[in-house]
């Protein structure tokens, strides 16, 4: 097992993946830039270096900076958690050619499903199910046309580089596909430094469900269930579960099989999920993209299937079998997961600020992984998340019982926060029902 681990990330994620490492024994190292260095995961870790002002750039995505506080720290590996770094193909392969440990996906594969199109090519060629869209990018409005003519309107026009619900735009029609076009194009060239564009079907009611799969150090791929993903606002998640209550026991069977056919198609190892969308009207599903590191949302698997999933990645990176038989995994009981957000509950729009008081729900069944706590500021220069809060039981309808009690205990002060958003969720009919999609949240509001 790797003995000594740096973790790449901040806030929550960085928490939860320290909390498992210091479990098994491995010394835990953190960075932090100096926006961040009241934070919990600063003060939890075994060591922790300063690389850098508050800037991402400056700091948690200046590799240089995270490399060289490996090395001065003797860390064997590193750990990027999500976002930032985590799906950067030239950081794995520099990391790995350093002489460290890269907890995740080869470079390979990163690069593979990094780009949405050669993804969506791939998946193809393994059949895996995808939408029908463009194979190649649009290189031109003309060309974004002639293949959106030939698709039918609706269309999604997405960056081929995007990622996490980033840079895409839906058209109706010839006239708000050239407007979108420039859109989409304009944000992809700014944000990934890559302008090529997909035009792929749109579909108006769809459900978001993915799975998570895990390459064993043994060259498998196994799949550890599904979670449904549609409640979201402006593509993002807000709301997780697992299972989906949309997925019939033959449904899952081929989601299961076709992600897995997915990693394997890549030779994919570590943790990742493969997204798809859900057409609650057929149970047709197509490929959306894979997502090459560990999600936000893994604690509902984690619990669904009585895994530590970070263990399992650092398992994997260090050449061992995993800690259960992946010819009899066991599912059990359900779980939902709020993303806790710095934003009002309206309109989503952050709202940073100093933590005057935070109280977190307890209990049975009751888990909440939190970058924050009471005096901790909550600023402007990252994403607005600050905690999950994540609720487990034998059955659906429990869970949402149990998720009611400790949404209305979560006291929160200071910076503004989505927890009213969730009280209402969870006495809606449309949510309690399971037969919700992608357009719940607008249809709250």
């Amino acid at each position: 097992m790797i003995e000594s681990l740096l973790v790449a990330n901040r806030g929550e994620i960085a928490r939860r993946i320290i909390r498992t490492a210091r479990r098994l024994g491995i010394r835990a190292i953190a960075v932090y830039s100096e926006a961040d260095a009241h934070l919990p995961f600063v003060a939890e870790a075994d060591e922790a270096v300063l690389i850098g002002p508050p800037n991402p750039a400056q700091s948690y995505r200046n590799a240089e900076a995270i490399l060289a506080a490996a090395k001065s720290t003797g860390a064997q590996a590193i750990h990027p958690g999500y976002g930032f770094l985590s799906e950067n193909a030239e950081f794995a392969r520099t990391v790995e050619s350093s002489g460290l440990i890269w907890v995740g996906p080869g470079a390979d594969a990163i690069t593979a499903m990094g780009d949405k199109i050669n993804a969506r090519n791939l998946m193809a060629a393994a059949g895996v199910p995808v939408a029908p869209g463009t194979t190649d990018p649009a290189a031109d409005l003309d060309t974004a046309v002639s293949a959106a003519a030939g698709i039918g309107y609706p269309v999604m026009v997405k960056a081929a580089a995007g990622g996490g619900g980033m840079g895409m735009g839906v058209a109706v029609d010839e006239a708000a596909l050239r407007t979108e076009y420039d859109k989409v194009r304009a944000f992809a060239e700014r944000m990934f430094g890559d302008g090529s564009v997909l035009i792929e079907r749109y579909f108006p009611r769809v459900r978001h469900v993915e799975v998570q799969i895990l390459g064993l150090a043994d060259g498998r791929v196994v799949a550890l269930g599904e979670r449904e993903c549609s409640v979201q606002r402006r593509n993002q998640k807000l709301v997780e579960e697992s299972p989906s209550p949309a997925v019939s026991p033959e449904l899952r069977e081929r989601f299961l099989a076709a992600a897995v056919r997915a990693g394997e198609a890549v030779g994919y190892r570590n943790a990742g999920t493969v997204e798809c969308l859900l057409d609650p009207a057929t149970n047709e599903f197509f490929f959306l993209e894979m997502n090459t590191r560990l999600q936000v949302e893994h604690p509902v698997t984690e619990y669904v299937y009585g895994v530590d999933l970070v263990e399992e990645q650092l398992r994997v990176a260090s050449g061992l079998a995993p800690t259960f038989d992946p010819d009899a995994l066991a599912p059990g009981g359900h779980a939902i997961e709020m993303r806790i957000n710095a934003e009002d509950p309206k309109r989503f729009l952050p709202g940073p600020g100093v933590v005057r008081t935070w109280v977190e729900p307890t209990g049975e069944g009751v888990r909440v992984d939190s970058g924050y706590t009471e005096g901790n500021t909550v600023t402007p220069f990252y994403d607005s998340l600050m905690a999950k809060l994540i609720i487990s039981g034998a059955t659906r309808d429990e869970v949402i019982e149990l998720a009611r009690t400790a949404v209305a205990a979560f006291q929160i002060e200071g910076p503004k926060n989505n927890l009213p958003f969730f009280a209402e969720l969870l006495e809606n009919e449309e949510f309690l029902s399971g037969a919700y999609d992608t357009g719940i949240v607008g249809r709250m509001r």
